[in-house]
């Protein structure tokens, strides 16, 4: 996460984003500077406008998803859930019996 956050600092700064300024923000935040994430980043940001990004992003916000995860995530019916768990105890039990079998 430090690599995007340094990427956005000079992005936001006016600066180009390179590994070389990558690793100078992530070792002045005191994290360890890992040289082959940094090239990954700057190699993935190639030819992306991170303005027009942060943009589009500001535009659809992550609370629109919401409901249709949770409708997603309804709750299963209660016969399903028993057999979960008749499924889930069984399995434990099997696991048991290969400690001590």
């Amino acid at each position: 996460m430090e690599f995007v956050y340094a990427a956005l600092l000079l992005h936001s700064a006016g600066k180009d984003v390179t590994e070389e300024g990558i690793k100078k923000i992530v070792e002045a935040s005191g994290a360890k500077v890992d040289d082959v994430r940094a090239k990954a980043l700057v190699a993935a940001l190639e030819g992306v406008d991170i303005a027009k990004v942060l943009a589009q992003a500001a535009v659809m916000p992550v609370a629109a998803a919401a409901p249709a995860a949770a409708a997603a995530a309804a709750p299963a019916s209660k016969e399903e859930k028993e057999e979960d768990k008749e499924a889930a105890e069984e399995s434990g039990v099997e696991g048991l019996g290969a400690l001590f079998g």
